[in-house]
């Protein structure tokens, strides 16, 4: 048991250290009191450009914890331990996990360290692979449409900023950082409020977990695409993959947000799937130094300060939103398609966030109003603006417009400082050619809203790329309170491709929860 004291600032000029000296002034207590110490969260509060503070959340394990009482800013540490029930035998089938990203990663992982030895399919290669074959096709070699950005070990998440916030408050959300620390994450993690990997490391970290997988019995087979699931009786008897039928009675769908493939056949299999919400739009770029000078004011550069980092949103009367999301500061736009003949933008940090130029997903809601009423004309929305974009520039370029332009109704590009990281080449072009209307319409209001709020995000030489149209699953499976499909007993949809996460942390907990699930019946016998 320890003592939570939360809000604790210090200046920008002062040690970091001073704030244990102020934890225990705000309980009252001399050093002598104090048996351990440490850090638990660490934040900037830059909204008094010329006071920039740090505020500590900060753990104190102390000789006499009785008398302290609880307040606003006070209080004792509760860890709440996961449920993770030992099964009674060893299941007849191993569970199949079909996908290797977040979700399916931090499924099997569970289930392996209850001894269950789970089967993982993945369509993908493994990470080493995948990133050979990710770069080669970024220098122009040939794209494959079962290992790239969006599909192989890790997930879409290995080529991205290894964004670990959520607000989804879930208690597995601290399990999720302590694993991926002790598999090679980087300590800070543990108490950054806006924790990130970077790709660059998270290769390694997904690597390391894929071993331990495999040293507790559990198996994973790159290459291999879940193409059928085998039904009796309305319930899950096995599934085809890789050309050969193999035996299951627990499948875990983790398949990520762009197996359209994968949803289709669902479809024809008669479970039960609900077009979603989701978003489209662009990547906005702007210098890196220009978003720290519109954060910190002339603190902008000072060492203590992370690379700056915003979040913005507008909702208007009719409830369409945009809003920016994915910002990774010092990063690049990365090609991110996963289907010949269509473009899709992403953006993607490395730990250091050294880059040049920042980027950000720029995005305005769409619902049925724009697509219509199943998930197949949802995903149809999405693939209809990738191969318009493709067709626009007649390859793998992706198509751009300066935020100047773009916002008097000029085509074209007029690049000054800001210059586009988008791999492959650009097309300077007309996106209101692109886009819908009220997408269009929104971008615009975006732009000039945002650039009131935080200075220079409108700057007339900041650049879009498009079209980004990946932010999420298109499309919900739908689940019963035991986590099961509606139609196929033994069937778990999980995570973001299934619509039940949006990120990496909430869809390493949704893993968990279905493991915790499958656990409990295993369990029960």
């Amino acid at each position: 048991m320890a003592i939570i004291v939360n809000n604790i600032h210090t200046s920008l000029e002062e040690p970091r250290e001073l704030c244990f000296e102020r934890a225990r002034k705000k309980l009252g207590i001399p050093a002598s009191a104090v048996l351990e110490q440490k850090i638990i969260k660490e934040s900037v509060d830059a909204r008094k450009k010329n006071d920039i503070r740090f505020v500590y959340s900060v753990s104190l394990r102390l000789q006499d914890e009785a008398r302290i009482r609880e307040t606003q800013d006070i209080r004792r540490q509760t860890e709440e331990q996961l449920e993770l029930p030992i099964p009674a035998r060893e299941p007849a089938c191993r569970p199949v996990v079909a996908g290797f990203g977040p979700a399916g990663m931090f499924c099997a992982l569970t289930l392996a360290r209850q001894g269950c030895r789970p089967l993982i399919l993945e369509r993908g290669e493994a990470v080493e692979e995948r990133v050979k074959r990710v770069e080669s096709f970024l220098g122009g070699g040939d794209f494959s449409e079962e290992s790239n950005v969006q599909f192989g070990e890790g997930g879409a998440g290995t080529f991205s900023d290894g964004k670990l916030t959520t607000r989804i408050g879930d208690p597995r959300c601290a399990h999720i950082l302590r694993e991926l620390v002790s598999f090679g994450a980087p300590p800070e993690i543990l108490t950054e409020a806006k924790p990130h990997i970077g790709t660059d490391h998270l290769r390694h970290v997904v690597a390391a977990i894929r071993r331990e997988i495999i040293r507790l019995g559990g198996e994973v087979l790159f290459g291999v695409k879940l193409e059928e699931i085998i039904l009796r009786s309305g319930r899950v008897a096995g599934v085809r993959a890789g050309g050969q039928e193999l035996p299951a009675d627990r499948v875990v769908l983790a398949v990520g947000h762009s197996a359209r493939d994968t949803f289709a056949m669902l479809t024809e299999k008669g479970l039960e799937l609900q077009a979603k919400p989701f978003s489209v739009g662009v990547r906005i770029e702007h210098l890196q130094k220009d978003v720290d000078q519109a954060l910190y004011g002339k603190f902008a550069g000072h060492p203590r300060l992370p690379r700056g980092e915003y979040q913005l949103s507008y909702r208007d009367e009719a409830g369409r939103g945009v809003y920016t999301f994915c910002m990774c500061p010092g990063g690049i736009v990365v090609p991110s398609a996963s289907e010949q003949g269509g473009i899709v933008t992403n953006g993607m940090s490395y730990h250091n966030r050294d880059g040049r130029n920042a980027n950000a997903a720029l995005v305005v809601s769409v619902d049925s109003r724009d697509y219509g009423s199943g998930p197949a004309e949802a995903i149809a929305f999405q693939r209809e603006l990738e191969r318009r974009a493709y067709t626009f520039t007649g390859g793998w370029k992706a198509p751009v417009q300066t935020v100047g332009r773009f916002l008097d109704g000029r085509t074209g590009a007029d690049f000054g400082r800001v210059i586009p990281t988008y791999q492959i080449g650009t097309v300077p072009g007309d996106l209101e050619a692109l886009f819908p209307r009220a997408v269009t319409e929104h971008l615009r209001m975006g732009l000039r809203l945002f650039g009131r709020r935080q200075p220079g995000f409108d700057a007339p030489d900041a650049v879009l790329t498009a079209p980004e149209t990946r932010t999420s699953s298109p499309v919900r499976i739908l689940r019963q309170e035991n986590l099961q499909a509606r139609a196929a007993g033994g069937f778990y949809p999980c995570g973001e491709g299934a619509g039940y996460a949006g990120g990496i942390m909430s869809a390493a907990a949704d893993g968990i929860r279905v493991a915790q699930q499958i656990l409990r019946e295993l369990a029960e016998g």
